[in-house]
C-alpha cells in the first residue's frame, strides 16, 4: 500500500473520515501540516482518501496519532498498516520510544504492533453548575522570564523534550507561581487545555481557572487527587476511559502531575 504526505488540498476529503463521536480532525492536521516535527500521511483506493494518520516527534520521543480508516474500507488491514508506516518514519528518526492513546477500536491494532497499556485516562462531564470560587493569588500571567523553567517542569513531567510544541502558547498561559519558584501552569489554548503542576495545590488552583468555563475534563486516572476535586465540584465520571500504550522504551512521565491533558493526539 502506497503512503503520501497529507497536503492542504485534502483537508476537506480528511473531513469525512472523522469518527461520529469525534470532534472536526481538520484543525488537528492543519495544524500537523504547520509544524516540521509532525508527519501526517495518507493511503488511497481508487483515487480515494480511506485511511490517515500522524507521527509527532520530540527527539528521542514520538506520538501516533488520528489513525482513521473509512468505515467503508476497515477490517482490510489498512489501519495496521498505517502504523507501520508512521513506526517506519521513527526508526528513521531514531526515536526509541513511541506512545499513543488507544479507542476500543484501535487497541487491537496497536496490541498486534506490539504496544503495551501502560495507563489509563478518565474521562468526566460537569453535571451540576460551577460554584464561584476565589482564585489563589499565586495564579497570574505568564512572563517570559518563566518560559525555561515551564519548559524544564514540563520535561519532568511529560519525560519528554517538547519545547517546539509549548514555544507558540506559552504567552497564552497562566502560572502558579509561589515562593519565587513554578509550581504548574495551565495552557488554554493548546488542544483541550493542559495543565501540569508539582504540587497538588498548585493543580488544583489552576483546575478552578479551567473548570469554571470548561463543562468536560480529561486526565490520568493515576491523579486521583484532580479526579476528586472534579467528584466534588459537580462532575460525573463517564463510562468512557481511553487508554495509554508504548511501544520501546518506557517513558519516564509523571501522570499524578496531570491535572488536565493536551488531547487524545499527545496525552
Amino acid at each position: 500500500m502506497l503512503f503520501e504526505p497529507v497536503t492542504q488540498y485534502d483537508l476537506d476529503e480528511i473531513r469525512d473520515l472523522r469518527p461520529d463521536d469525534w470532534p472536526d480532525i481538520v484543525p488537528d492536521f492543519e495544524f500537523y501540516l504547520s509544524s516540521p516535527y509532525c508527519h501526517p500521511v495518507k493511503t488511497k483506493l481508487n483515487d480515494k482518501i480511506v485511511g490517515i494518520g500522524a507521527s509527532i516527534i520530540f527527539g528521542n520521543t514520538g506520538w501516533i496519532a488520528h489513525i482513521i480508516v473509512d468505515k467503508n474500507y476497515r477490517n482490510k488491514g489498512i489501519g495496521s498498516q498505517i502504523v507501520n508506516c508512521l513506526l517506519e518514519v521513527f526508526k528513521k528518526k531514531s526515536v526509541l520510544s513511541c506512545s499513543l492513546i488507544a479507542t476500543d477500536l484501535g487497541k487491537p491494532v496497536y496490541m498486534k504492533a506490539g504496544f503495551r497499556t501502560v495507563a489509563e485516562y478518565s474521562f468526566l462531564r460537569k453535571e451540576k453548575p460551577w460554584k464561584n470560587r476565589s482564585i489563589s493569588d499565586c495564579v497570574i500571567p505568564f512572563k517570559e522570564e518563566y518560559r525555561s523553567q515551564i519548559y524544564d517542569m514540563d520535561k519532568k513531567i511529560s519525560g519528554e523534550s517538547r519545547e517546539n510544541l509549548l514555544a507558540n502558547f506559552l504567552p497564552s498561559s497562566m502560572i502558579y507561581k509561589e515562593n519565587n519558584e513554578i509550581a504548574g501552569y495551565y495552557i488554554p489554548d493548546l488542544k483541550e487545555g493542559l495543565i501540569f503542576a508539582d504540587t497538588i495545590n498548585a493543580g488544583i488552583e489552576l483546575m478552578k481557572l479551567k473548570y469554571s468555563k470548561i463543562d468536560k475534563a480529561v486526565l490520568p486516572s493515576d491523579n486521583k487527587a484532580g479526579i476528586n476535586f472534579l467528584l466534588q465540584n459537580g462532575f460525573l465520571k463517564l463510562d468512557r476511559v481511553g487508554t495509554r500504550m508504548v511501544l520501546g522504551k518506557d517513558v519516564d512521565w509523571k501522570p499524578d502531575k496531570i491535572f488536565s491533558r493536551i488531547g487524545g493526539n499527545l496525552g
